[in-house]
């Protein structure tokens, strides 16, 4: 919706407000003066768009009769006559926020907020900083595309290669945000993953001899395929050893494999095609128990080797400790309490806990399963580890 009034306005922050104006029209009249439509995001999209039209109507008018109060062209458009490999507005805003003017740390930031429609507390908890310093990057960002006049459009096919790697970083963290969403009543944010899946399907057709593209969007479909096994019908939260397999989205396995050898086929391996690999060893297992969980230990080796991050280290752990016993993987997690990156991670804390409860060590589960629990915003993902500290406590 955003993305499609961007397209109108040219201008991030009008589009912005005017979505909100939709919204806001919206829960004053639904269900009230008039029925909710029977497609509310297209309703949404064109009361937004009508008044954005409106605003920059008046715009105009006030510029001809100010003019010489007013500066013009203060709002990037897209260039003429560049080729548009690809017309798709969520595609055009993705590139227009990743564009290299802007610091990495700006560009997922604010794709977070203007794409994915996450708050400002919300990505400033994503970057593990202040919601006002949040804030003012964002608005930084937005300025700086204004000021440098950075195009709304998807680049040209020449320009591709230098944009690649940002879009998807960004696209592979838009899919991970709604994966496991890091606040809210639901594990799943389908509106993002479909999304990512969907924007990472576009990629692959603008640039199909890309193998990181194939890679990326065979992680997405390998790990989404146990989407409707990961929450029971209580609403429980289910790990891997409880899913029933047999519910796996099979056809999405295939897809996903298949895209994998495609991208091994292509170039060597990058990072995505190995985290593809690790979800593809799971998805091919036939029991938990069946996990050939050397093979993941192996695959983990080689991606920290491609993208150094505690984040992998944390997942390599977690695979050490299930090859090794738990006492191996609390020894590989201690490094990682040392790094300023993780204090506040709670998967950090939720892996030390799950570890020192299969060690019987139970005021320290304890205690682990507390600061996991103080760490974690999404409910999912709280009553599960409420539910473990209960019944930790039964032997403190």
């Amino acid at each position: 919706m955003l993305a499609a009034t961007v397209h109108y306005t040219r201008d991030l922050d009008l589009a912005e407000e005017c979505v909100q104006d939709a919204y806001a029209q919206a829960l004053q009249t639904w269900g009230r003066r008039t029925p909710v439509p029977a497609r509310p995001g297209a309703w949404l999209t064109s009361v937004a768009r009508n008044r954005a039209l409106d605003r920059m109507r008046r715009a105009s008018v006030l510029r001809r009769a100010l003019p010489l109060l007013v500066v013009d062209e203060a709002v990037p458009g897209p260039e003429e006559g560049v080729e548009a490999p690809v017309d798709d507005d969520r595609l055009r805003l993705i590139f227009t926020c990743c564009h290299p003017a802007l610091s990495r740390d700006a560009q997922v930031a604010l794709t977070l907020r203007l794409l994915c429609g996450l708050s400002t507390v919300e990505v400033a908890r994503a970057f593990l900083v202040q919601e006002t310093t949040m804030a003012a990057r964002i608005t930084r960002a937005k300025k700086k595309i204004s000021a440098a006049r950075i195009p709304y459009r998807v680049p040209a096919r020449e320009e591709l290669p230098e944009r690649v790697d940002a879009v998807l970083e960004v696209l592979h963290l838009v899919f991970t945000t709604g994966h496991a969403a890091p606040v809210g009543e639901s594990l799943i944010r389908r509106d993002l993953v479909d999304g990512a899946i969907g924007l990472a399907r576009v990629m692959h057709v603008l640039l199909p001899q890309n193998g990181e593209v194939a890679g990326l969007l065979a992680l997405m479909l390998l790990i989404d395929s146990r989407r409707e096994t990961r929450v029971g019908a209580d609403g429980r939260l289910l790990l891997l050893a409880e899913q029933d397999r047999s519910r796996w989205d099979t056809d999405q396995i295939n897809e996903g494999v298949a895209l994998l050898v495609e991208s091994l086929r292509r170039q060597p391996p990058g990072r995505y095609a190995v985290q593809a690999a690790i979800a593809a060893v799971h998805a091919e297992s036939p029991s938990w128990a069946d996990t050939d969980w050397a093979e993941i230990v192996a695959l983990y080796d080689v991606l920290r080797s491609l993208w150094p991050s505690p984040v992998v280290d944390l997942n390599r752990a977690v695979a050490l400790g299930m090859r090794d016993g738990p006492e191996a993987g609390l020894a590989a997690l201690e490094p990682l309490l040392d790094v300023p990156a993780m204090a506040t991670y709670g998967y950090l804390s939720a892996a030390r806990a799950d570890f020192l409860r299969r060690l019987q060590r139970w005021a320290e589960a304890e205690a682990a399963y507390e600061e996991a629990l103080a760490l974690t915003g999404n409910e999912v993902e709280r009553a599960f580890l409420a539910g473990r500290l209960r019944e930790i406590r039964d032997h403190v």
